[in-house]
């Protein structure tokens, strides 16, 4: 703490590494939730080839959904990651301005992804502190407090009708769109038992699904 209880002002150079650094950090921070969600895909598509095997079209559209929204959802990731990557170079391009005129000068492209960082869950946090030292530099303008809230539109969004057809074709090379509905009726005189392998791959079905959701959140 300084005189007056004021913290002393920060070197802008050494801001500018501090800042870089942490946005480097964020970066693999969602390298390692896309790797996360690549394996779960995986395990996703293994299922549904399996569950096509069986005719089971009913779980096979259940788990399209789900392989559809996590692939939205690494999609999104990829996109802020790449945002990312666009401040790094701009802090980069801070430094460089310092060398010369002595000052960090204000960027409205910054201001303008900035914006849309601070409502990625991932990495919310760090982003909103970086968001509010950049402003106290002069980098960037004030942004509203709704700016900071999180957006999860595009992993909520309900996946189509066309987008489950197009993934099944893709994983079964198309055998799947002549397979029947499930027949879930037991043969006459037969009883379902509590381990019958409908209800294992029931149970299987819902832990993956909140394997998922997990990661979602």
């Amino acid at each position: 703490m300084g005189l007056f209880g004021k913290e002393p002002k920060k070197d802008p150079k050494e801001q500018v590494r501090e800042w870089s650094a942490a946005l480097r950090k964020e970066g693999r921070l969602l390298d390692r939730q896309i790797r996360t969600i690549s394996t779960a895909e995986a395990k996703v598509q293994r299922s549904i080839k399996e569950a096509a095997k069986k005719n089971q079209l009913d779980v096979c559209k259940i788990l399209a959904k789900e392989l559809i929204q996590s692939r939205k959802a690494k999609n999104r990731i990829y996109t802020s990651k790449a945002h990312l990557n666009s401040v790094d170079m701009q802090m980069k391009n801070q430094l460089a301005t310092l060398r010369i005129s002595g000052a960090m000068q204000k960027s409205t492209e910054v201001m303008k992804v900035m914006q849309s960082l601070v409502k990625v869950p991932e990495i919310q946090a760090t982003m909103m502190d970086l968001s509010k030292e950049m402003m106290k530099a002069g980098i960037i303008e004030e942004m509203m407090e709704d700016t900071f809230e999180s957006l999860d539109d595009d992993i909520e969004e309900e996946a189509t009708q066309a987008e489950i057809e197009k993934v099944l074709f893709e994983l079964t090379s198309g055998a799947l769109s002549t397979a029947p509905e499930v027949d879930t009726k037991l043969p006459e005189g037969a009883t379902a038992g509590p381990e019958s392998e409908e209800e294992e791959e029931e149970e299987d079905l819902q832990a993956m699904q909140a394997r998922l959701e997990a990661l979602r959140s």
